[in-house]
């Protein structure tokens, strides 16, 4: 081959490769340039989506957030409007219940120790003693009290020679007819509640009058003991049958020496009395201190509660 025809050749290889190369190199270009576009179209859609869904994320967030600072302020509000309410309530009821129990132990305390002579207790004691009654409590203690003794004397059995008695307070379940009663009314009158001292002491002689039936009919004798004059004692005995008390062994009245005694000594007189007669007492049921005092070695004493006298007064409640 000439030198021209193999120049020619060398040429025309040399174009071939040019050509091959550069249409490879188109290819790759191509298809470079075709794999970068789906690339980057896939990362700004998925980069909008996950935008997106920050943004919507964002907004719940923030809605719920929203939604439960208005809750919880609600319920703040409420709860602290509930608290407040409960905390003085709560706080008012202590209150009333400090102040009565300070005014029970005054009145114990002048029961016991000066037996109801001219005695007054504090100005804050008349609402105490009033709010006792109407709220139900002396009721409440009262019930408790008579269980009390129901349960202890369910407990043991009284001897069959009748020689062991339960000792009542016959002032307890009948009505006092004596003017001072009046004047103890009158002290609740002023407060307005005159007719609910009437009615807790109605309820009182029932539980007392049921009290005494229980025993009664359980085999116990039962000794009355009043501090009335002996010239009442018909009056009494009527009023016993009148509220249906019957069966009971001894009924003591004060005879005119004892009217001179104060009622403590006379009712520790009494029971002295009555042991050496050999008699025991097994129990004695009475709402006034002065039945209570003296110590007997089987004898169980059972303070049964009372309504707070809101004036001086002498009178047997």
């Amino acid at each position: 081959m000439s030198s021209y025809g193999h120049q020619m050749e060398r040429e025309y290889s040399a174009q071939s490769v040019s050509s091959d190369e550069r249409s490879d190199m188109g290819s790759e270009f191509r298809m470079e340039s075709v794999v970068y576009m789906s690339s980057c179209a896939a990362t700004i859609f998925v980069g909008a989506l996950v935008i997106v869904g920050i943004l919507m994320l964002t907004l719940l967030t923030a809605l719920t957030v929203m939604l439960q600072s208005c809750q919880s302020r609600e319920a703040g509000v409420i709860e602290s409007s509930r608290f407040d309410h409960h905390h003085h309530h709560h706080h008012e009821h202590q209150h009333h219940h400090y102040d009565y129990d300070y005014c029970k132990m005054a009145a114990l305390n002048a029961e016991e120790i000066n037996n109801f002579e001219a005695y007054s207790l504090p100005n804050f004691c008349k609402d105490a003693a009033v709010k006792y009654i109407k709220e139900g409590h002396y009721m409440r203690e009262l019930n408790n009290s008579v269980s009390l003794v129901e349960n202890y004397f369910n407990g043991i059995t009284a001897n069959y020679d009748g020689h062991d008695v339960v000792l009542m307070d016959i002032d307890d379940f009948l009505p006092a007819k004596t003017l001072h009663t009046d004047s103890f009314l009158y002290g609740y009158d002023r407060y307005g509640c005159d007719d609910c001292v009437r009615e807790a002491k109605h309820m009182k002689h029932v539980f007392l009058f049921e009290l005494y039936t229980k025993l009664n009919s359980g085999g116990w004798s039962l000794i009355l003991l009043s501090r009335k004059p002996e010239t009442l004692r018909n009056a009494t005995v009527d009023d016993l049958k009148a509220v249906g008390c019957g069966g009971w062994s001894k009924l003591i009245m004060r005879s005119d020496e004892g009217m001179k005694m104060d009622t403590r000594d006379y009712s520790l007189k009494q029971k002295m009395a009555i042991e050496a007669e050999s008699y025991c007492i097994r129990g004695v049921i009475s709402s006034h201190m002065d039945m209570l005092l003296g110590a007997f070695v089987k004898t169980q004493n059972f303070k049964l509660p009372n309504i707070l006298p809101v004036a001086p007064t002498h009178a047997i409640i």
